[in-house]
C-alpha cells in the first residue's frame, strides 16, 4: 500500500506527529452524541449523572440526541421487556456507523432479578453491547468509569465487550486496629486467622472473655 507524507506549516514553535486513525479515535471519544433509551428506575440515576454535580460534559458526552440518526452512543438504561426488544433493535439499526452501546445497570446487563418470561435477560440478546456497568442502580462514579472505559475502547478501536470491575482497596494487605491511644497494624491474613480462632474457641466454650453462669444444679439451668 502506497504511503504519502504531508507537511503542515506552522509558526515554528513546535510540532506533533500522530497517525490518522489515532487522531480520528481521539476526536470520536470526546464527541459522543448519546441516545438515552430509558425504561425503568435507573433513569433517576441517569438524571443524576447528567447533573452539574458530576459534569459529564468533561468527557464530551453531555449532548443527548433523541433521534437515532444523530446519535452514536446508545445508553440502555433499565429493564428491557420482550415487547420493547423490537423497538430497541430498530433504534440500534437506525444509528449511523460507527456506533457504541453502554448497558446502564444490572437489568440492562443481564435482566437483574426479573427472572421471568417477560424480561429480556440482557440487552446483548437483542443488540451487541460494548460496556456493561453493573449495579442496581449503579453509582454515577461507576458509570463514569464505564464511560472512560468506552472512550479507551473507541481510541484503540477495540470492539470486544468489557465490564467495569469493582474498586479495590489501594492497601489490601494492611488492617488498622486501635487499642486506646496505640495503633497496631497487622496483616490481613493474620487478623482473619485470629478472628476464625476466636469463633472456633467460642463454639467450643473456651473463650476466656465469656463467663457462663451456673444455676442451682451446677449445670447452667436456673
Amino acid at each position: 500500500m502506497a504511503t504519502s507524507t504531508v507537511t503542515l506549516e506552522g509558526n515554528e514553535q513546535g510540532f506533533a506527529t500522530t497517525r490518522f486513525d489515532a487522531l480520528l479515535g481521539w476526536a470520536r471519544k470526546y464527541s459522543l452524541f448519546a441516545y438515552p433509551f430509558v425504561t425503568a428506575c435507573c433513569g433517576m440515576e441517569f438524571m443524576a449523572l447528567t447533573s452539574p454535580r458530576f459534569d459529564i460534559a468533561r468527557f464530551g458526552a453531555e449532548a443527548p440526541r433523541f433521534s437515532p440518526r444523530q446519535a452514536d452512543l446508545l445508553w440502555v438504561v433499565g429493564t428491557i421487556s420482550q415487547r420493547q426488544a423490537p423497538a430497541l433493535r430498530r433504534i440500534y439499526e437506525q444509528m449511523m456507523e460507527p456506533k457504541w452501546v453502554l448497558a446502564f445497570g444490572t437489568c440492562a446487563s443481564c435482566g437483574g432479578f426479573y427472572d421471568n418470561y417477560t424480561t429480556v435477560p440482557g440487552l446483548d440478546k437483542v443488540i451487541p453491547c460494548d460496556v456493561y456497568v453493573p449495579g442496581c442502580p449503579p453509582r454515577p462514579e461507576a458509570v463514569l468509569d464505564g464511560l472512560m472505559l468506552l472512550q479507551d475502547k473507541i481510541a484503540s478501536g477495540d470492539r470486544r465487550p468489557a465490564i467495569v470491575k469493582p474498586r479495590t482497596d489501594p492497601v489490601p494487605n494492611l488492617v488498622k486496629l486501635r487499642r486506646g491511644d496505640d495503633q497496631l497494624i497487622i496483616g490481613e491474613k493474620e487478623a482473619q486467622a485470629k478472628a476464625e480462632k476466636a469463633l472456633h474457641d467460642l463454639g467450643r466454650g473456651e473463650n476466656p472473655d465469656i463467663h457462663h453462669g451456673h444455676g442451682h444444679d451446677g449445670q447452667g439451668t436456673p
